[in-house]
């Protein structure tokens, strides 16, 4: 009986043997196979030049293996190049999307417990066929009462949504103005429409209001102003109450991806439409179920009921992917209660925001660089994508774990770590980071001598 199966409890230890094992294992099938699968000497060539590439230029991305439930402070064990031999090292993890620290809240955890429970690990099937069930439903009217919107639909990933929504709605006849730091999500979705593409500078409004301009001169049926709520590598803000001016005088739609906004930012945590005062003068907001709001994964559509219908009938993502699984659909469903609940909301808004401050003033009086507003997306400027690989490195040696970005992540010579803060962290871990930072930096000559935290 499925009643009766009992899950072993597996130990650190345990799974730290069984990653490295699975490691080995697979550098083996991996050169069992090489011969019987050789790639064509062209393809090769092309693969192994662009590798060496990004090796040489420093940028070569390492995943590293962690251990541990995602939290503030997790267990590292290594990469899969370079697995550990000894007990995992526990970091302040400084570079996770996982705002309010929801992903290992108990009541999250237990409801995606309870939901696999009841309701299986996955649907084995596409929404439209047989990969609805009632939770599905619930989620997706509990995400639309938290917005004020009419109705909402549910992705694989927040990927998905912005990958299958402007091909739907716009035609060779429309428009779609795109700012030029827009998500790799919402360029890849745009190319895959038929609209004419206009782009415009990060938040330039001036450029905006002429790219409308000449949308309006070429006769455009529609026009659809994309861009991110938060800018994700720049910490950014945007001005969506000045866009929705722009909006209003010439008539556009506005569309908005707010993943790094949902949960946190505006009283309620209703994003960046909320902060701004916009929230009724937003036409469609996407986001993502894994970052701030339990960090599982899933994406969603919010908005006017019958664009959702729409996406329902013709959005490929949508159409051709898996149900969310009923896990993931439980975790969302208790980050969204937990949200919606004041006692708990207000204890952690405002911790997420102290914590940022902090550490804003900490390392902008030390001499830091950084970008972006007030946002828990602390970008560390350092300009050199290698110093900004070694800094990360030497990050970690320290017990804080940061990522460096460069190109092509960010523009050419603006590497930074970006630093992303929780309502999980403690007054401590906002302090040690501070110093591990201001150590690094003055023995590289980032920041010069003698502030004191």
């Amino acid at each position: 009986m499925h009643s009766s199966l009992r899950i072993p409890v597996i130990s650190a230890a345990t799974r730290l043997n069984l990653c490295s094992s699975l490691v080995r294992s697979t550098s083996a099938i991996r050169t069992m196979s090489s011969a019987s699968r050789s790639l064509p000497a062209s393809l090769q060539k092309v693969v192994s030049q662009q590798l060496e590439g990004i090796h040489e230029a420093g940028t070569y991305k390492h995943e590293r293996i962690i251990t541990s439930p995602q939290r503030n402070r997790i267990t590292v064990a290594g990469t899969p190049s370079a697995p550990a031999t000894e007990a995992p090292k526990e970091v302040l993890n400084f570079c996770a999307n996982n705002y309010l620290g929801l992903s290992s809240h108990p009541h999250v955890i237990e409801r995606g417990q309870e939901f696999l429970a009841r309701y299986g690990a996955g649907l084995s099937s596409v929404r439209f066929i047989c990969g609805t069930q009632n939770i599905h439903k619930d989620l997706e009217r509990q995400i639309s009462a938290f917005y004020g919107t009419e109705d909402t639909v549910l992705y694989a990933s927040c990927f998905d949504a912005n990958a299958g929504i402007f091909e739907v709605l716009l035609g060779p006849e429309d428009a779609v103005i795109s700012d030029a730091l827009n998500h790799a999500s919402i360029i890849d979705g745009i190319r895959l429409c038929k609209a004419k593409r206009y782009r415009y500078a990060n938040c330039d409004l001036a450029e905006l209001e002429a790219r409308l301009q000449e949308a309006d001169a070429a006769g455009a049926r529609t026009k659809l102003i994309a861009t991110d709520g938060v800018f994700s590598m720049d910490g950014r803000i945007a001005p969506l109450d000045k866009i929705c001016d722009l909006a209003d005088k010439y008539n556009a739609v506005v569309f908005v991806d707010d993943c790094h906004a949902t949960g946190f930012l505006g009283a309620h945590g209703r994003g960046t439409p909320e902060h701004l005062g916009v929230g009724s003068r937003v036409h469609l907001v996407n986001s993502t179920l894994g970052k701030a709001m339990g960090g599982a994964a899933g994406g969603y559509t919010t908005g006017n009921a019958d664009i959702i219908a729409l996406l329902r009938n013709k959005s490929r993502p949508y159409l051709f992917s898996n149900t969310l699984p009923p896990p993931v659909v439980g975790s969302a469903s208790a980050a969204f209660d937990l949200m919606t609940d004041p006692k708990v909301r207000d204890q952690l808004l405002p911790t997420i925001w102290k914590n940022t401050e902090l550490f804003r003033s900490l390392l902008t009086a030390a001499g830091f660089t950084l970008k972006g507003d007030n946002h828990p997306i602390v970008p560390v400027m350092l300009g050199d994508a290698r110093l900004a690989s070694v800094f990360a490195n030497e990050m970690l040696e320290r017990g804080i774990y940061v990522i460096g970005f460069s190109y092509p992540v960010v523009p050419m010579g603006q590497a930074r770590i970006r630093v992303q803060i929780s309502a999980a962290h403690s007054e401590e871990d906002i302090r040690l980071a501070a110093e591990a930072f201001i150590s690094i930096g003055r023995k590289h000559g980032v920041i010069p001598g003698s502030a004191k935290l």
